[in-house]
């Protein structure tokens, strides 16, 4: 498979296309050092064998933002070089650390804009990321990303609604791209040629007057021509459709612009891909061969593989289908795909990090605040009485399924097929119940449910209950 070549990015060389992209854990405490919670959640990644691993966003400057990582002084180097000796320690992952700043909010809603940064704030913005970018190097790690997407202060220059009116102002694209500029001027001085740096920024804002993939294009064209070694695709995620929760900080990722960056279950599987391709195809065109990595929905073995295989990416990010089950890699590569254990985008994930609590994926077993190792000698569960396992009775505009417990099942798939369709995953759940609200009168449903363990074995599929 094209997906487990490995790969050149600039003095790096990662062993697979799977990227494992920056998801923020809330496993360190209030004083962003780097705890044993923390090592263990990324090596986890390593011993599944993704080829690079994004370590969560770790801030740049000093300001209360509850448990996130730092790399804002050198008393985080101990914990940094632990984590990163620990990956290199599991297996020939590279690691990278996500390096972030972030405007200020507020739990009453307000938020800070650009335009209310001085020069002199902007001058140490630049000095802070040419500093942290360092310390990622002093710390051990194989190179370092910087967050340009979503709603944190490199996006907000990038931004088409960037509301400045001096020379970083919105006005014009070199004046949105004049911050990032500098930065990455500063962390080349500070670091050199030979350590790889990646960007990663959105392909589109999905805001209004937010931009699109028409002026993504560009921006990738002059981040690239700034010595950006990979540039990372995400999408959305921004504060000016956040919806305020009275009493906690906004959040930027309850809007559409967030669902987007989070897409749910609702939207289709890769559907940021088709965006990616066209950033490539610009760059290619003007003589840059920049890697590009996408998220949004990849999981699926064949999509990521078919993305590679077609020149569209160079790296497939998967983010909740790693954090459900970070062995995908090594089950991909074995041909194991039945064994995987399949995010169902029920964004429990995204929920926890939205108030700030440790960052775990539904299906894991009780409890657990890592993903379970993988045993393939455990047995997978079974139905007592496969023939009368299922029942799907239809309601009133839905059909509500039931079917007994399979002892040693961790979660329960569930697939449904119409007329003419082949079974489609709906759902992974927990308990032994499920209701479809997405059926139309008139048509012929197909179902059957099969029960997975905690490691992914797959049991037998339940008997086939259909509704007409």
């Amino acid at each position: 498979m094209k997906l487990f070549d490995p790969l050149k990015i600039g003095a790096m060389t990662i062993p697979n296309r799977i990227l494992v992209p920056a998801m923020v854990t809330h496993l360190c405490k209030e004083d962003g050092i780097v705890t044993q919670d923390t090592i263990d959640r990324f090596a986890r990644y390593a011993a599944g064998g993704a080829g690079l691993i994004v370590v969560e966003a770790m801030a740049i400057h000093q300001v209360k933002s509850g448990p996130l990582l730092r790399i804002s002084d050198d008393k985080y180097l101990p914990g940094l070089r632990e984590l990163a000796s620990k990956v290199h320690e599991t297996s020939d992952s590279k690691l990278v650390p996500q390096i972030i700043h972030f405007l200020k909010v507020a739990r009453t809603g307000w938020r800070q804009t650009a335009d209310m940064l001085s020069l002199e704030e902007i001058d140490q913005i630049v000095e802070q990321f040419g500093d942290a970018v360092r310390r990622a190097r002093e710390a051990g790690f194989d190179g370092a990303e910087l967050h340009a997407a979503h709603a944190y202060t490199l996006s907000s220059f990038l931004s088409r609604v960037n509301p400045r009116t001096d020379e970083y102002g919105g006005q014009t694209l070199e004046g949105r791209l004049r911050l990032i500029g500098r930065v990455m001027a500063n962390v080349r001085r500070k670091v050199g040629k030979d350590f790889p740096v990646g960007i990663r920024f959105n392909v589109e804002e999905f805001i209004k007057n937010g931009y699109t993939v028409m002026e993504s294009k560009l921006l990738a064209e002059r981040l690239a021509e700034f010595g950006a070694d990979y540039l990372s695709l995400s999408a959305g995620g921004k504060f000016e459709d956040a919806v305020h929760t009275p009493g906690q900080v906004l959040y930027p990722y309850n809007g559409y612009s967030g669902d987007r960056c989070f897409p749910g279950e609702w939207l289709p599987r890769g559907l940021h891909a088709s965006l990616a391709a066209e950033v490539k195809s610009h760059l290619l065109s003007k003589g840059h061969r920049v890697p590009i990595a996408v998220a949004g929905k990849l999981d699926a073995p064949h999509d990521a593989e078919r993305l590679i295989a077609e020149g569209s990416v160079d790296i497939v990010g998967i983010a909740r289908g790693l954090l459900a089950d970070p062995d995908w890699p090594i089950k991909v590569r074995r041909g194991e795909q039945d064994r995987i254990v399949q995010c169902d985008y029920c964004n429990v994930c995204k929920a926890l990090d939205g108030t700030h609590k440790t960052v775990i994926c539904a299906l894991w077993p009780q409890g657990s605040i890592q993903a379970p190792k993988d045993d393939p000698a455990v047995q997978a569960p079974q139905w007592a009485q496969v023939d009368t396992s299922l029942t799907a009775i239809p309601r009133e505009s839905r059909v509500e399924l039931k079917w007994p417990k399979a002892p040693g099942a961790a979660n329960y798939q569930v697939y449904r097929a119409d007329e003419q369709g082949d079974p489609q995953m709906m759902d992974a759940v927990k308990l032994t119940f499920w209701v479809d609200n997405g059926v139309l009168g008139g048509h012929t449903y197909r179902y059957f449910v099969r029960p997975c363990a905690a490691t992914g074995q797959p049991g037998q599929r339940s008997n086939t209950a259909m509704v007409e």
